[in-house]
């Protein structure tokens, strides 16, 4: 047994150095993919806006996990700016949205590709170009024009073509070939606004993170008038988090390394346990001692006889010899002195010392007459005097 705990020993110490190993040795991978999650702290995620978004909208700010359709579908709501970035909202939904515009509300959409009928709609078109090194994006309003934001990390040319002389142009963006795209426009539609921006990763965590281009994205919402917002932040397909109750465990290096070496510990010990072990030993339990179970059987038997008296005579015998061993009295002569000595001895009464004397008297003499309160005074007596 101690030889399996030892190779148990030595195999666990193995795969922990593996591990450690394997651990400090690993290349961090950063995943730069655009996922437009509020709950991911990749670089192009939404999790420090969601932090600082309540701050910019003045804590007027409402977070909505479900569709246009199902929000607007019950009730009419009163003018408010509504917020879009990166979701994927189906066209009843877009219908709701702007019937919302029409009656005073302000949309305004971060996206990279609008869809269809929303851009032939309005009559404008986007432009889709491969990514190039860096880009520039600042705002048209001349207060504005020190607050630019650069984008260096997978930065595009994407912008806005043909768009109407009635829409306004908001902002854009330069390129180091010298191209200049609006990607930041004003349409008017009914009694409220549409504000569309081309470029969605000026709201992510890599470029809000870069000291002063939160300014940037504070001028943009600056358009928006100061009431209710209404964020839909309905997570994409893409995006859903998996349904297993190990998925917190799995999401965790350190945890899934841990998982996975439970697991396979319980492997091996399977494998070494698997063999056939020794017979389990039946337990033999020892013999009991019957003493007491004879001397009460003894008494018993007295009892039934009803042989009193010599019962008192056992039990004089008895006592007296206890007397003689362990208090070292002379028990040749039952007289006065025998009463002193066993009073000063015990402490107890000579009353009761001499009432017991009469009583291991009669129950040494033969003839006498005895009864069986007698016995019972006796025996109470004796074990009170050598208690």
């Amino acid at each position: 047994m101690n030889r399996t705990f030892r190779l148990y020993g030595i195999i666990f110490l193995i795969v922990l150095a593996v591990l450690a190993l394997l651990e400090v040795n690993k290349t961090h991978i950063t995943d730069w993919r655009k996922n437009f999650d509020i709950d991911k702290k990749t670089p192009f995620g939404l999790f420090v806006f969601n932090k600082e978004a309540n701050h910019i909208f003045d804590n007027k700010l409402k977070k909505v996990q479900h569709s246009p359709f199902d929000y607007y579908k019950n009730s009419k709501k009163t003018p408010h700016n509504i917020l879009v970035i990166g979701s994927e909202i189906d066209d009843v939904s877009w219908d709701k949205i702007l019937d919302q515009v029409e009656n005073g509300s302000d949309l305004m959409l971060f996206s990279e590709r609008f869809p269809k009928y929303f851009s032939e709609g309005f009559g404008f078109q986007v432009l889709y170009e491969a990514y190039g090194e860096k880009n520039v994006l600042s705002l048209t309003d001349k207060k504005f024009v020190n607050d630019s934001l650069v984008l260096d990390k997978l930065p595009s040319e994407r912008g806005f073509l043909r768009i109407n002389e009635a829409d306004e142009i908001l902002g854009g963006n330069v390129t180091l070939k010298g191209n200049h795209r609006a990607n930041f426009i004003k349409i008017n539609y009914g009694d409220g606004n549409i504000y569309l921006h081309a470029e969605p990763l000026v709201l992510t965590n890599y470029y809000l993170l870069i000291p002063g281009n939160e300014k940037y994205v504070q001028n943009v919402f600056s358009y928006l008038p100061s009431r209710e917002t209404i964020w839909f932040s309905e997570k994409n397909e893409t995006s859903t988090e998996s349904s297993s109750p190990m998925r917190f465990i799995l999401s965790k290096p350190a945890l899934r390394y841990a998982w996975w070496l439970l697991l396979g510990g319980l492997v091996l010990f399977v494998i070494f346990n698997a063999k056939r072990k020794q017979r389990i030993v039946p337990v033999i339990e020892p013999l009991k001692n019957k003493s007491v179970e004879f001397v009460k059987s003894i008494g018993n038997l007295y009892l039934q006889e009803g042989d009193f008296h010599d019962m008192m005579a056992k039990k004089a015998q008895f006592f007296l010899n206890k007397v003689r061993m362990d208090l070292l009295i002379d028990t040749q002569n039952l007289d006065g002195d025998f009463s002193h000595k066993l009073h000063l001895k015990t402490g107890k009464s000579l009353q009761e010392i001499n009432e017991a004397v009469i009583l291991i008297k009669k129950g040494q003499d033969p003839y006498a007459s005895v009864m069986k309160e007698d016995l019972i005074r006796m025996n109470q007596l004796l074990d009170q005097i050598l208690k």
